[in-house]
């Protein structure tokens, strides 16, 4: 069990007032809160070791790289990567995407074959439709269901030997459906083709073991996880890095510079030109050590009992429809009222100190193939209570009201 009261306490966001109300936070699948822990760090590195890293001789260089290493085993450990130098710092999911879909403009030749989900962020179509344009390669789809997960039926028939890449989320960030990665990682292989899995939304509830799942890339960010904005990782298996070209160049990339010819580091500084995000480096591993100290599993058990009492309490009010409703979900309800723009609510739901998101939440797609404008997603985090969602309920309804 969970001490709530306890860990509520860690947030110091969560004392303030939105509105003239107390806050209820359920935004938690856009970014999540910080606790104090973590800003505890943030403010140890700016006040005591701010320096930059690697080659500097001087003692808070030293200090500051033994950090940022120290961070990237953390973040090994807590994905059980094979290798330290396997987890690549970037500025977020968005970026690691966008370095593996850079990295393999070489390997990918005209009529190979591509995979994409239905359930996708913009993130993980975009960069992959730049790359088909750049190489001629085509991108196939894996249709979803009424229900909001994948036709793994449609996928089976998708994969050939001319399949190279499949691209699929772990957890949608627009409907909280578990996709089956394991069987897709599996089947993927089976014909030789390389998986990259977008974690961002599976990493506040789920503690993915990589060599277990013998996925090939495995991206997040750190904002998703109690972390800082603006750092997140790339775990890539070290014979795919090695194939594949950087992404930027710069210093900290480099071997050796001439003129005439440039040779580059190993791994995994290859993929890390240029200063980066030292202390939200640091501070993400921070963010594990915090939640690995309440553990994932009493956190998972908790948010399903969020879900479970969210969904039957918004399902009593007439007129709400839930979009998604795979019985393998996390804790994020995709919801509308019935002749109600989504807008609409979430701005009387903000009047009432409320945060949700509204929109089509960089799925487009997925609203389309509903034929709506967007939803009103709440998405729970290990902080929030009942009692909160007591409030959001009693909000709709209001704002129901309201609009009608």
């Amino acid at each position: 069990m969970l001490d709530i009261t306890k860990i509520r306490k860690d947030f110091p966001i969560l004392n303030r007032q939105v509105n003239g109300k107390p806050l209820v936070y359920f935004d938690n699948a856009a970014t999540s809160q910080t606790p104090q822990q973590v800003i505890d760090v943030i403010v140890n590195y700016y006040s005591n070791y701010n320096a930059n890293i690697h080659r500097g001789v001087h003692a808070l260089s030293q200090e500051a790289t033994d950090k940022y290493e120290a961070a990237r085993h953390t973040i090994q450990k807590h994905f059980n990567a094979k290798k330290a130098h396997e987890i690549i710092f970037t500025a977020g999911t968005t970026h690691s995407i966008n370095l593996v879909a850079n990295g393999f403009a070489s390997i990918i030749k005209k009529g190979d074959e591509l995979i994409v989900s239905a359930l996708e962020h913009h993130s993980n179509i975009v960069p992959w439709q730049m790359l088909c344009e750049k190489t001629g390669a085509i991108l196939k789809v894996i249709p979803m269901t009424l229900e909001g997960e994948l036709d793994m039926a449609a996928y089976a028939n998708l994969l050939s030997e001319n399949t190279k890449l499949v691209f699929v989320n772990h957890i949608s960030n627009a409907l909280g459906t578990i996709n089956p990665i394991d069987t897709i990682i599996k089947q993927a292989h089976q014909v030789g083709a390389a998986v990259l899995i977008d974690g961002a939304q599976a990493c506040p509830h789920i503690k993915p073991d990589v060599q277990a799942l013998d996925v090939d890339f495995y991206v997040t960010s750190a904002h998703k996880i109690c972390g800082p904005t603006g750092v997140g990782m790339l775990y890539g298996k070290e014979e795919w890095l090695n194939k594949m070209q950087p992404y930027q160049g710069g210093g900290e990339m480099i071997d050796q510079v001439t003129f005439e010819k440039t040779t580059y580091a190993g791994l995994p500084h290859k993929f890390e030109a240029g200063t980066p995000n030292i202390c939200g480096g640091i501070a993400f591993a921070a963010a594990l050590d915090y939640m690995n100290a309440i553990g994932f599993d009493a956190i998972a058990d908790y948010e399903h009992d969020l879900l479970d009492y969210g969904t039957k309490k918004l399902l009593e009010i007439e007129g709400l429809k839930i979009y998604g409703t795979s019985k393998n979900k996390t804790s994020v309800i995709s919801f509308n009222l019935e002749g109600i723009h989504p807008y609409d609510v979430g701005t009387l739901l903000d009047k009432m100190g409320i945060a949700v998101r509204t929109g089509h939440h960089c799925a487009q797609p997925i609203m389309a193939f509903f034929k709506i404008p967007g939803t009103i997603r709440a998405s729970f985090a290990f902080y929030n209570t009942k009692a909160e969602i007591d409030a959001l309920v009693a909000g709709v309804k209001k704002a129901k009201m309201m609009l009608s």
